[in-house]
């Protein structure tokens, strides 16, 4: 499902982002360019980020 309609980017985005070790939605913003736009996305990118680092963590 697409988080940043924006930027394209998806959940899928995010789960291999934190994956490669990316914690934070400032550091997301800056590798993906999630929420620098319209900004509508921010919301719904935190919970979805929030998501994929307790499932990375469950994975380790």
């Amino acid at each position: 499902m697409y988080v940043c309609i924006c930027n394209g980017i998806t959940e899928k985005d995010i789960y291999k982002a934190v994956q490669r070790g990316i914690s934070s939605l400032e550091k997301l913003s800056e590798v993906t360019e999630i929420s620098n736009h319209c900004g509508c996305c921010t919301d719904f990118a935190c919970k979805v980020l929030q998501e994929a680092m307790a499932s990375n963590s469950c994975q380790k």
